[in-house]
């Protein structure tokens, strides 16, 4: 016994590191194999969201060019006041009959009559399922000609778009807006001037008002309405 060899069996440390390094090369195969499984689900998640942002946008421009079309069909309905519209611009042109004598704001009542047989067309159109859809505003543009200093046609091309909404809130005249079509106006359009900024070929057309319309973007909501029903006022130029 005492004389007995103690033998020590090397092959066992060896064997039991075999099984550790093949779980480490498992381990990092399947980590791999999950990084592809993340990356790959992620792909198509990303892909998954602009193809939908691009049906979308595609939905968005077809929405704008169908309410282009119908605003178009009621100004045909209108074509003998001079009413047109402008699919490029974005803009409805009253013709002659939104033009302005010279250093003037004036409207005659015959004008007046025409802007305000023609907006209840753009506040239906405007208050559809559509318009609510895809039209923000109604933006209601002066110009003048170039005759005069800057300033001084800035405030004249302002006087001119307010003219407009004057006319429209009008208690006054023929073919007068109730007061349910005022609220609407006045939640739908904005007044802007422009002095002689994209001036026409004469001073005369140069002279004029425009309504621009104004598209929501993709996925924006038209807002709330933030006035109270009612109390108009008067207007404010003479």
């Amino acid at each position: 016994m005492i004389g007995s060899r103690i033998v020590l069996k090397r092959g066992a440390k060896d064997e039991a590191e075999k099984p550790f390094w093949i779980s480490f090369a498992d381990l990092m195969t399947a980590l791999m194999v999950l990084f592809l499984v993340v990356m790959g689900v992620a792909l198509l998640a990303v892909t998954k969201n602009v193809t939908e942002r691009e049906k979308k946008e595609e939905q968005h421009r077809k929405d704008i060019k169908t309410i282009l079309d119908r605003f178009e069909l009621a100004a045909k309905r209108h074509e003998q006041d001079g009413v047109h519209v402008d699919r490029v611009r974005h803009v409805i042109d009253f013709g002659d009959r939104a033009r302005f004598a010279f250093g003037k704001s004036n409207l005659d009542a015959s004008q007046e009559a025409v802007l305000r047989r023609f907006v209840p067309e753009i506040l239906a159109l405007a208050n559809d399922e559509l318009g609510k859809r895809v039209l923000k505003r109604m933006v209601v543009e002066g110009y003048t000609d170039k005759t005069g200093t800057y300033l001084r046609n800035l405030n004249l091309s302002l006087q001119r778009s307010q003219r407009v909404l004057c006319s429209l809130f009008a208690n006054q005249g023929v073919e007068l807006l109730n007061a349910e079509q005022k609220d609407q106006v006045r939640n739908l359009f904005l007044v802007g001037g422009y002095s002689f900024n994209a001036a026409k070929n004469t001073d005369e057309e140069s002279r004029r008002v425009e309504m621009r319309l104004e598209f929501l973007g993709v996925d924006e909501l038209r807002g709330p309405a933030q006035a109270a029903p009612g109390n108009f006022g008067e207007c404010a130029i003479s």
